[in-house]
């Protein structure tokens, strides 16, 4: 099938739902081909910026380019960009075949291209051999696959996916995100994926751009934003994080507590390190000076266990690598925290 790679460019973009602005001032570019993740909490503007570009909603301030074309008030149907949404929107009495020729079918298509086209799409997807069933004989996967190719059979420029992998079970989840990047890297199409979900974000972007309160927190690759957060929303939000308080001193954060942790990167003005709970490792004796504690509560995780140790400068979560044999830290144990400085991003 023949899909045109083209980029996307979103300058100074607003929209508000009456007096109440949900997106501020969006500025943003998706290279071609790139698979791009939406990534924030319920409420961030995520969802509301995927259908800003899908023309669904109330029409914004600002600027939507495809390639070089403006589209941001243009109708849906003539953006050239397909949608799968979080409930697939199959029409329950068309066969697979009909829904997926469907979109072309609406968009006047001769009849004569129609046919191979559905065939190409449902056999991407692997579903050629069902396209005389009925949605309600499939499978959940399966139904997301026949909007996939109900979407890949119009030839869009731009792929938007509207978290469609959350009526999936987990196992399912997993297996149905690999084939969707799998089809993305074959189509070579641009493609945006809305989730609130880290773990799915991280497994399928080659960047992402973190949203919260209709604002761009950071835009980065999973790595960069995880190990280099921009601020404590990004920080917490991908993954467990410690912040604790205190000032820089040369090559030295100084807890509020008095605690020093060596730091290989300082940076002037930051008033908050970020500790990766894996990045600390528990020891026995603590060595003078370097952070200490009482371990208040243990879990074991299976590959990890995860303790909360109590210190001078609050409570904070270490994860450790179970190895059988093993004996753990009991609870109400003193033990010390060394901390990888290497990994210990600051904040300003």
């Amino acid at each position: 099938m023949k899909h045109t790679t083209t980029g996307i460019r979103i300058e100074n973009l607003h929209l508000s739902f009456g007096e109440t602005e949900v997106l501020a001032g969006i500025d943003m570019e998706i290279q071609p081909g790139e698979f791009f993740a939406f990534l924030g909490p319920s409420g961030s503007g995520k969802s509301t910026l995927l259908r800003a570009i899908a023309g669904f909603g109330p029409t914004p301030r600002g600027r939507i380019l495809i390639g070089d074309r403006d589209i941001a008030n243009l109708p849906p149907w003539k953006r050239n960009v397909g949608m799968v949404f979080q409930s697939y929107a199959l029409w329950p009495h068309m066969t697979v075949r009909q829904n997926v020729a469907f979109g072309p079918e609406e968009r006047r298509m001769p009849r004569r291209e129609i046919a191979p086209k559905v065939e190409a799409a449902l056999e991407l997807v692997g579903l050629l051999h069902l396209a005389d069933r009925m949605p309600s004989q499939l499978s959940g996967g399966q139904q997301q696959r026949v909007a996939l190719a109900r979407t890949i059979a119009v030839e869009p420029q731009v792929l938007l996916l509207d978290e469609p992998l959350s009526n999936l079970d987990a196992a399912l989840r997993v297996q149905m995100r690999r084939e969707l990047l799998a089809l993305q890297r074959k189509l070579g199409l641009t493609t945006i994926f809305v989730t609130h979900d880290q773990e799915e974000a991280n497994t399928t972007s080659d960047r992402m751009a973190v949203l919260d309160g209709g604002v761009i927190q950071q835009i980065g690759t999973p790595q960069e934003l995880y190990d280099t957060p921009a601020n404590g929303f990004v920080a917490g939000f991908l993954g467990t994080a410690n912040i604790l308080e205190g000032h820089c001193d040369g090559m030295r954060f100084i807890t509020r507590a008095g605690y020093v942790i060596p730091v290989a990167d300082p940076v002037a003005k930051a008033g908050r390190i970020v500790l990766r709970p894996q990045n600390i490792t528990l020891q026995g004796n603590a060595a003078e000076g370097s952070l200490r504690g009482s371990v208040q509560h243990r879990e074991f995780l299976g590959s990890q266990i995860r303790y909360l140790v109590d210190t001078a400068d609050g409570q904070i979560i270490v994860d450790t690598l179970h190895k059988s044999g093993t004996a753990p830290f009991d609870e109400g144990a003193q033990v010390g925290l060394a901390i990888d400085s290497l990994s210990a991003p600051m904040l300003a």
